[in-house]
């Protein structure tokens, strides 16, 4: 990541802050940290306003950031120090009258601390801003999310070569997130979901001891995140012997939601819209009162992100977002169908990132 795509990163966040009245933020996110700033490290907090930049650390990120960030000057507290008892000594100088923060990510004990401490610095709750930011990706980070859709794409079909009727859901999940690692990512982008038969129902399924001989239908649903922290996520399904009629139907059902859905998919577009469309054809077919969740959610640093495509959606989409389209249907005792992939939002369209076949094909023979 150059340092020029940090710099514009920061500079669009203090223009943001400017149209919000406040003089500068406290950045408490780790993973907002790590977006404005390259460092990858924990426990730091970053100050940012109009001519002011400034992290909070300690010496055991020194030197990482010195190799991640040094452009950046980085206050280093001891450990005979509290962050709030470092913050509250800092701080000061910059003789600010009020400072942001993040809201969604700072505790109310640490926000109580300071705001105690720090008076008569005011504390103002600040929501999304870089969140806000995050949606739309620049080069260097759907250069990323491609890296970690051919790292899970690339562990799946290990995965797959590897599988035998005695293996257990858990077993296979194991040789999942072993695979991924194999091909480059820093880990699995979450507890692979791996289920056989009715457990396929269950949309946050942990994999558990069932094994894969004692059903003919199997969901997978697994992720990567590449080095620098990105992620992907997947979700397919496949036989595993004949697979009975009615989960035949309800995958033909899903299958024809998504690729409806994503033929929506262009600059303007309302996410409240392109989930519209997945939800009428699942609908029509009956099962609407099986499909219980949005369409599909951004990825990035974090495995949920912004935009929502939801029914109940205010976003739009804008070109450089990437988003899941993983519409599902899930029969109680019977089983369930999603099929999820990764989709970017061009100037023109969209492009699919992920290249799984979608076929409801047999992978033991």
């Amino acid at each position: 990541m150059t340092t020029d795509r940090l710099v514009t990163r920061r500079h669009k966040l203090v223009q943001s802050l400017r149209k919000a009245g406040v003089a500068a933020l406290l950045v408490t996110n780790p993973k907002n940290v790590t977006y404005l700033t390259g460092f990858t490290g924990e426990d730091s907090y970053l100050l940012i306003g109009p001519n002011l930049l400034r992290i909070f650390s300690d010496s055991r990120f020194e030197t990482q950031l010195q190799d991640e960030c040094p452009e950046i000057p980085a206050e280093i507290r001891t450990s005979r120090t509290t962050m709030i008892e470092f913050l509250v000594r800092e701080i000061p100088q910059f003789k600010l009258s009020a400072v942001g923060i993040e809201a969604s990510s700072m505790t109310v004990a640490i926000r109580d601390a300071l705001a105690e401490k720090l008076s008569p610095v005011e504390l103002v709750s600040q929501t999304g801003l870089i969140e806000e930011l995050r949606q739309i990706k620049d080069a260097s980070e759907i250069e990323e999310l491609r890296m970690a859709v051919r790292q899970a794409e690339s562990g799946y079909a290990l995965m797959k070569s590897l599988l035998v009727p005695e293996m257990t859901e858990r077993q296979a999940a194991h040789e999942l997130e072993h695979g991924m690692r194999r091909f480059g990512a820093l880990k699995a982008a979450f507890e692979p979901i791996i289920a056989v038969g009715d457990h396929s129902a269950l949309p946050h399924y942990r994999a558990g001891l069932r094994h894969f001989d004692e059903s003919p239908f199997v969901l997978c649903d697994w992720g990567a995140v590449s080095p620098k922290g990105y992620h992907s996520d997947l979700t397919r399904v496949w036989a595993t012997g004949k697979v009975p009629p009615k989960l035949h139907r309800i995958y033909g059902v899903v299958l024809n939601a998504q690729q409806a859905a994503m033929a929506t998919i262009r600059p303007g577009a309302k996410c409240q819209d392109v989930d519209a469309v997945a939800r009428k054809v699942i609908d029509q077919a009956g099962y609407s009162k099986y499909f219980g969740h949005g369409l599909g959610h951004g990825i990035g640093l974090d495995i949920h992100e912004g935009p929502r495509l939801s029914p109940i959606s205010t976003d739009e989409l804008i070109p450089g977002m990437v988003v899941t389209v993983e519409p599902g249907i899930y029969l109680p005792g019977v089983g369930g169908v999603r099929i999820e992939d990764d989709v970017l939002v061009t100037r023109d369209g969209y492009e699919v990132l992920t290249s799984v076949s979608r076929e409801l094909e047999g992978v033991i023979s």
